[in-house]
């Protein structure tokens, strides 16, 4: 019985001990970390055509609604004033230059050979990007897509006169240089160049910032600055 007894307690202890051992210890590990993404976020710049906004709003609340304001919305609410602030931009050149606001109106400008192709501009063959046409599409802040042609945000192909092969507004690489771009649209006129800061002409068709970054094949696309 003694034996027996001794059997019974050692089974006894050294399952105890076994099931210490297996016992459930999910709640000694320390669940991860949450993030807090509590608070008030705001829309800071749409940024799908950088600058616009900047140089078409008269003042700052119409910059900051238009940042907050949905893509759909913007040619609606921002078009006539941006047309309105163009035009009065041209106006206040022409008056630094000494001239009457027809001598420096606005000019239109050269996507007008990429919607009509090669032939020379007339009558009958009239540019198409007046200042309403030009203000309608840039007021929409956003970025075009052109599945079926080349990615570019402006390739001036041949260039003036004709700019054969020219396409623009079928997306955005990383070596676009955006600001340019738009400043050669709102000011460059027919030629691109019309307010190069020759000839006693402000220079308008460009901010003077070149691309500082490398361009990469690989992520993250962007290297350091040179």
């Amino acid at each position: 019985m003694k034996l027996y007894t001794i059997k019974f307690l050692f089974t006894a202890v050294f399952a105890s001990f076994l099931l210490v051992g297996c016992s459930d210890d999910d709640n000694a590990i320390n669940p991860a970390p949450t993030e807090d993404f509590s608070g008030t976020y705001e829309q800071v710049d749409h940024m799908g055509r950088p600058g616009i906004n900047t140089v078409l709003s008269a003042d700052a609340d119409i910059k900051n609604t238009h940042n907050v304001t949905l893509p759909s919305m913007m040619q609606g609410v921002f078009q006539e004033a941006f047309e309105a602030r163009l035009e009065a931009l041209h106006d206040a050149y022409a008056i630094a230059l000494g001239l009457t606001a027809a001598d420096v109106d606005y000019q239109p400008n050269i996507l007008g050979d990429i919607l009509n192709g090669s032939e020379p501009t007339s009558e009958s063959n009239p540019n198409p990007v007046s200042a309403t046409v030009l203000t309608t599409v840039l007021a929409n802040d956003v970025l075009e897509v052109a599945p079926n042609a080349p990615t570019t945000y402006f390739d001036a192909g041949s260039g003036a006169p004709n700019f054969e092969g020219a396409i623009g507004f079928t997306g955005r690489r990383l070596q676009d240089d955006v600001i340019d771009v738009s400043l050669i649209l709102l000011f460059g006129g027919e030629s691109g160049a019309r307010f190069n800061g020759q000839n006693g002409l402000p220079q308008l068709v460009t901010d003077g910032v070149s691309l500082t970054a490398n361009i990469s094949s690989a992520f993250p696309y962007a290297g350091a600055p040179e």
